[in-house]
């Protein structure tokens, strides 16, 4: 595991920010955490990182306890905040070489590093401007060329697309791709959870600093669907049609409005096929079919109660 985290607990006064948190990230993941504001996300990212010092339990991040190997651990970690973390009195080539400097890189692997992260983000051709010139798009490409300049084995990703456009978000999620394509394991937090559901493999939902769930997208999903909602479009349509369709085993629910039909059934009692032969038998046509599944957002909101940008 390149992450471990153990029965972390960490308190502001009376107030316990993070409640007995346990995951662990496997190498090569992208791994979301998630959670309404509130939640104990950020926290729980300055633990890992070292910011914050935690009240009990233990981080381990390739091996290493943060708590006794701390510097060691900080250079083979990249961090992303979501408040930008950049010089805009410096140039983009030499805000690279500063932070660069910071996680011990020196001469020609100093120049080379910060010459290949700008290009991975675009920014090659504007080494020698000046971030306050440039576009919120533009910044945070600059802020994920500072967070990986050491080229580091672990990269923590706190809301890399926020607050910016469309044109820019695709290009900072196709460097996300590209980033753990090449091996880079990464931690992402987002308030999109279209970005989630399309980069990671495995996440945690928090709510009052509390782990409420824990997977993949799919284990995710199973949680809180129960039921299935099919829609059909049918030229034809009649009583008798509703009568039988309302009589499968399953159905919980079948409504017609116009040419439409919604049936609700139970989950797994597979009555898909048995609704299309009801309907051939009638010879009735079926001019579109659409099952609906659960998105990750329908599980937040079930799970949290909250919508993920509340």
């Amino acid at each position: 595991m390149i992450v471990e985290v153990k029965n972390l607990v960490k308190r502001f006064d009376q107030f316990i920010a993070v409640d007995n948190v346990t995951f662990s990230i496997k190498e090569g993941e992208i791994f979301g955490l998630l959670g309404p504001n509130g939640a104990g996300k950020t926290t729980t990212i300055s633990s890992i990182t070292g910011m914050s010092n935690i009240d009990s339990g233990e981080i381990k991040i390739f091996g290493m306890s943060m708590k006794n190997q701390e510097r060691e651990i900080k250079k083979k970690v990249g961090i992303v905040p979501q408040d930008l973390a950049i010089f805009e009195d410096l140039t983009t080539y030499e805000n690279l070489l500063y932070f660069g400097k910071l996680y011990g890189l020196r001469g020609g692997e100093l120049k080379d590093s910060a010459d290949k992260a700008m290009e991975f983000v675009g920014l090659l051709d504007r080494k020698k401007d000046y971030p306050k010139k440039f576009s919120g798009g533009m910044k945070r490409r600059l802020n994920i060329a500072i967070g990986i300049v050491h080229n580091p084995k672990l990269v923590i990703m706190d809301e890399p697309t926020v607050g910016i456009d469309p044109q820019s978000r695709n290009y900072i999620i196709d460097s996300i791709k590209k980033l753990n394509e090449r091996g880079t394991t990464i931690i992402y937090t987002s308030h999109y959870m279209e970005e989630v559901e399309e980069l990671c493999n495995r996440m945690v939902i928090m709510d009052n600093g509390k782990i409420i769930a824990n997977g993949n997208k799919e284990e995710l999903k199973e949680m809180v669907s129960l039921e299935e909602k099919i829609d059909l479009e049918v030229s034809g349509i009649n009583y008798t049609i509703m009568d039988k369709l309302k009589s499968l085993n399953g159905v919980t629910d079948c409504s017609m409005k116009g040419n439409k039909i919604t049936i609700v059934s139970k989950k797994y009692s597979k009555i898909t096929q048995k609704i299309i032969n009801i309907i051939s038998d009638s010879e009735s046509e079926i001019i579109s079919l659409n099952v609906e599944k659960p998105t990750l957002e329908t599980v937040f909101l079930t799970l949290t109660g909250k919508k993920l940008r509340d």
